[in-house]
């Protein structure tokens, strides 16, 4: 399979642009930044039920409907994919307990 993130991503920016009226990811974007998050949120609740079900299919389409939904609110939030690859890329060069023990203590960044 072929397809990737950015490959979403570049969907997501085209829909983007769309009517609102034809494109459910014009009219997202156009109900703001507090119905995109809304939106997401309530897919990652979707997908951990269906993960703690261990419900494969509904695990799998959850998932899909997360990273779609992840998309609309960096959108939304104007942060590029391109910058959260390239952060994910800087945490890569270490461990993941090196990368969280050079956080800030208490504030998760």
């Amino acid at each position: 399979m072929s397809f990737t993130l950015a490959d979403l991503d570049a969907r997501v920016a085209t829909r983007s642009a769309a009517v609102p009226s034809e494109s459910y990811t014009a009219k997202l974007l156009q109900s703001g930044i507090e119905r995109c998050a809304k939106k997401f949120g309530e897919e990652s609740a979707e997908l951990l039920i269906a993960a703690a079900i261990r419900d494969h299919k509904g695990t799998t389409a959850e998932a899909a409907d997360v990273l779609y939904h992840l998309l609309v609110l960096l959108r939304a939030s104007d942060v590029p994919l391109d910058e959260v690859m390239a952060e994910l890329e800087r945490r890569t060069a270490q461990t993941g307990l090196e990368e969280k023990a050079s956080r800030q203590p208490g504030t998760g960044v």
